[in-house]
């Protein structure tokens, strides 16, 4: 991490609850990112901020601040059924970006009493919901869980002062924005409420969430014209489809045999472990690449909405402490993933939304760090390369590879495919009837 990508503006110069100033000397920052600069000032005040910036630049920290200093100046209501109900509400598109709030919230609220709750699908259903019984002060979680929980009568969000949507633009991609505003109508009126809206793409459709459901919100952008961090390294190789695997293999043992060498087998200050992050647009994809790279003799693993969370968290921790190779992920875990120190990004697949390249290569270069950003620009997507260069302003640097000296590959065994759950056969066609819905 370098200092480079921080303002002059520092916490210690904002009028913060001295207990806040704690967590923020724990989590070791001192000086803000310039989206925390533009943005803190006017959040606490009191005010709606909208905030646009690239991905890694501080916008959790940024949020969580200024959500904690707003309810620790505001008094609380003397009766004890009203103090259970969450004051701090924050809406998030995934389990892993829901986890990292509430880890970052950790961290910085462990000294003012604030007690943090997490709701999100696939685990933990009892005992998140008993946590949340017995009284939270932050509730932290997806869409979908949530309203669960809010229609068993499990909370209230009528106590709620600050309200968060973080990476507003995804929830409209994943299907959620019904459930938004569900939600955002069962809370007290906008000017009853501190209201923040952060995300690295503020379309269209965002902004228009952000004016009905907020209070004259102030837009903040930091660099809008700098889609990409400039620190990342983009380049692309434009192998077939047949090459593809083999190319991959290749960078991957190439970029692994970069990595700091130990001494006598014990970490050396200085080494770090080359962390690489692939991602495919098919779920089925990640597992073929999967069985690939590890017949190839490469520590991989295939995170995807349909791997169980305990396994999900358990190849998170494993990638993080470097003890992981190479992370094989779809678009769902191209956001809200903040792992330190990953050197490569490789788009197996281009994405086919050019929103999504922004995103996958926003998991390296964070925090003012460098890295890298490798895309295959293969007979199958290379299509979509015109309009993501259109959309992040410049031409991907193109490289070149010799066909003859990628490695030969070992198949995988075959892996047969799962048979399909109920309701999971083939979509009807257009002209067909849908089967009855189940109650």
């Amino acid at each position: 991490m370098t200092d480079s990508h921080l303002s002059e503006l520092r916490f210690d110069t904002l009028e913060l609850d001295d207990t806040l100033r704690a967590g923020i000397v724990d989590a070791g920052f001192e000086c803000c990112t310039p989206i925390q600069a533009d943005t803190l000032p006017i959040a606490l005040k009191g005010r709606d901020v909208a905030g646009q910036a690239q991905t890694g630049t501080g916008k959790t920290a940024a949020f969580l601040i200024a959500a904690f200093q707003r309810v620790l100046t505001l008094a609380r209501d003397a009766d004890p059924e009203t103090n259970r109900q969450p004051r701090i509400f924050i809406l998030a598109p995934t389990r892993e970006l829901a986890i990292q709030i509430a880890n970052d919230a950790e961290i910085l609220g462990a000294h003012t009493g604030l007690k943090i709750a997490l709701a999100y699908g696939g685990t933990g259903y009892e005992q998140q919901r008993r946590t949340i019984e017995a009284g939270i002060d932050v509730l932290i979680g997806t869409p979908g869980r949530i309203i669960d929980y809010l229609k068993q009568g499990v909370f209230k969000l009528d106590q709620v002062q600050v309200v968060i949507l973080d990476e507003a633009d995804r929830m409209f991609d994943l299907g959620f924005i019904k459930d938004i505003r569900y939600l955002l109508r069962r809370l007290p009126t906008p000017d009853k409420r501190l209201n923040m809206l952060f995300s690295a793409t503020l379309s269209q459709r965002v902004m228009e969430l952000a004016y009905e459901h907020m209070n004259e919100p102030e837009l903040i952008r930091v660099e809008p014209d700098k889609i990409t961090a400039d620190r990342v390294r983009q380049a692309i190789f434009f192998p077939s489809n047949e090459e593809k695997m083999r190319l991959l293999v290749g960078l991957i043992r190439e970029i692994g045999s970069t990595e700091t060498p130990q001494d006598n087998g014990e970490d050396s200050a200085d080494s770090t472990p080359n962390r690489i992050m692939v991602f495919v647009n098919m779920k089925r994809e990640a597992e073929r690449v999967q069985d690939y790279l590890e017949t190839n003799g490469i520590d991989a693993q295939a995170i995807s909405g349909d791997v169980p969370q305990k396994k999900r968290l358990s190849m998170l921790m494993r990638f993080q402490r470097g003890e992981l190779a190479v992370l094989i992920g779809t678009d769902v875990a191209s956001r809200g993933l903040h792992i330190p120190d990953v050197q490569c990004v490789i788009n197996y697949d281009l994405p086919q939304d050019c929103e999504d390249y922004v995103h996958r290569i926003g998991r390296t270069a964070r925090a003012g760090a460098s890295g890298d950003a490798i895309s295959f620009g293969c007979e199958t997507y290379a299509v979509a390369l015109p309009e993501i260069e259109e959309f992040i302003g410049h031409k991907i640097p193109v490289a070149s590879y010799n066909a003859d000296d990628l490695p030969k590959l070992i198949k995988p065994p075959y892996r047969p495919r799962k048979p399909r759950g109920p309701g999971q056969g083939r979509k009807p066609s257009s002209g067909g009837k849908r089967p009855p819905r189940r109650r």
